[in-house]
């Protein structure tokens, strides 16, 4: 998906990649595609808010300073219409997009505020915060406080030479994503197709770098023009 591709032209570029998620099979499997060396996986449940201190803790031991790229692309849906959706799926879905791309940020900046390291932090969030989805309240509601959070971030941060900017994918070849779904976005597309993950990635890693070092609070729409 959109994460590993991440994670495959970050090292591409010459970055030393932690990979984080809660599948730690996956994630180690990531490590395994990666080009270069020193590429580490960890476990890490972005839904364990606590725990997104530890994990900064984790990777100052490894490597000796805090990260100073962080992509937060932590994602789930779950579809339900109106009248179906509960409480408790509700929050799970905030729980995941929202509050865990607030508080890993959180915590990464505050380290790198503290050893004075400039840094960048890029968020996923959707195209479909811009004209919602039939049965995804949940999952659209996540995405726009993900881009609301990014443009608060990007005045908190400023100051500190740390750089916030969010990526809105349309319709992406990723599992999470149904075919019929697929088939529907690329009718209505102009390009006649659904993006690649590793088209997400490439602008992903851009906003991450030097070369977009004056961009801030930006919200970049990948969607084949629609």
């Amino acid at each position: 998906g959109i994460g590993r591709e991440t994670c495959k032209v970050l090292a591409r570029e010459g970055a030393t990649v932690v990979v984080t998620c809660i599948d730690e099979a996956g994630a180690q499997e990531t490590v395994t595609l990666l080009d270069g060396t020193g590429h580490i996986a960890l476990w890490y449940d972005v839904k364990k808010f606590d725990s997104a201190t530890e994990l900064v803790n984790t990777i100052k031991e490894r490597y000796g300073r805090p990260p100073d790229i962080l992509v937060n692309c932590a994602g789930i849906g779950g579809r339900a219409t109106l009248f179906d959706q509960t409480p408790e799926s509700f929050q799970s879905i905030l729980d995941v997009n929202l509050k865990g791309t607030f508080f890993t940020s959180q915590a990464v900046c505050r380290e790198l505020i503290a050893v004075k390291m400039a840094g960048s932090v890029v968020n996923v969030s959707s195209l479909s915060v811009h004209y919602g989805l039939e049965g995804l309240s949940a999952y659209v509601s996540s995405k726009a406080g993900v881009d609301a959070i990014t443009s608060c971030m990007t005045k908190d941060l400023g100051l500190h030479n740390i750089t916030v900017n969010s990526v809105q994918p349309g319709a992406v070849d990723t599992t999470m994503v149904s075919k019929d779904f697929k088939v529907g976005y690329a009718e209505q597309c102009p390009m006649k197709r659904v993006g690649q993950p590793q088209e997400i990635a490439e602008v992903i890693v851009f906003l991450a770098s030097e070369r977009a070092s004056y961009v801030g609070g930006a919200q970049y729409s990948i969607s084949g023009g629609l």
